[in-house]
């Protein structure tokens, strides 16, 4: 079983920027693939970033590409997605969520909400204009 807790949202200006965290407990958080959702009101969950556990291999949507970095400290079980370049429309709760590498088994697949088998509470993140 593996729990996930977020932490770093918040309220910034447009052009700001925010560190979200995501803390994973269980011991084999090193082999579980990493990834941020977000949802905006009277949207669908939509995928953000993903990382194997090597970190050797991330993914982004293309609307946070060269704006968002998401990265990840085994040694702290602690996944980070680093958001630059604010927009509003960036605006949602921001979801963590984990599933084991091995059962991930194509990169197309890290960015579907049902490769997931462990989810946060969520993290508001608002970005005002």
């Amino acid at each position: 079983q593996v729990q996930l807790v977020e932490s770093g949202g918040g309220l910034v200006q447009a052009g700001g920027s925010l560190r979200l965290s995501c803390e994973a407990s269980g011991r084999t958080f090193a082999r579980y693939a990493m990834a941020w959702f977000r949802q905006a009101p009277g949207k669908e969950r939509e995928f953000v970033a993903a990382i194997r556990w090597s970190a050797g291999n991330t993914r982004y949507a293309d609307s946070v590409k060269g704006r968002f970095t998401f990265s990840r400290d085994n040694a702290k079980n602690t996944v980070y997605l680093q958001m630059n370049s604010l927009k509003p429309e960036d605006t949602a709760v921001y979801y963590c969520a984990a599933s084991p590498d091995s059962l991930i088994s194509s990169s197309y697949l890290l960015t579907k909400n049902f490769s997931y088998n462990y989810w946060g509470q969520g993290t508001q993140v608002t970005v005002s204009s």
